[in-house]
């Protein structure tokens, strides 16, 4: 395993290394100063989100969603949840379809909410429905084996 971890910045987008050693949830954004890592999950436009899978090494869970969907506002406060307890071992996006339908159709959504799993680039897991904050966490752990 690498020494270094590159974690793309949900609020400008750029690229920051940080040491393995160095305590992630404190960590800032070398260029806009704003933390690596808040707890909560992050809104992602298209291309943002497309930089969070590519170039960070740092696992993503995405939350595909709508606002007028009720599943997706339901599970909002489980989603928030899992990200307080997983962060900053999992990044936490939020996109939203309706904004981003050209994400949306890449990515294959047949149905909202949809969470989708990326290590290293790649879709690991992918699972549609509303979950609670325990079904999320246990989720993400399943499949990658996280703080189990």
């Amino acid at each position: 395993m690498s020494d270094r971890h590159q974690v793309v910045c949900p609020s400008c987008a750029a690229v920051t290394r940080l040491p393995a050693a160095k305590p992630a949830e404190k960590a800032k954004c070398g260029v806009c100063h704003e933390p690596l890592f808040s707890g909560h999950p992050a809104n992602a436009n298209g291309a943002m989100f497309e930089k969070q899978i590519a170039r960070s090494s740092v696992p993503v869970v995405v939350d595909v969603w709508a606002p007028w969907c009720g599943p997706c506002r339901m599970m909002a406060p489980a989603f928030e949840k899992a990200a307080q307890e997983l962060e900053p071992e999992i990044r936490f996006l939020k996109l939203n379809s309706d904004e981003e339908q050209a994400a949306a159709g890449r990515l294959g959504i047949r149905g909202i909410p949809t969470l989708l799993l990326y290590r290293d680039g790649k879709e690991v897991a992918r699972q549609s429905g509303a979950m609670s904050a325990g079904q999320i966490t246990a989720w993400v752990r399943q499949h990658m084996r996280v703080g189990a």
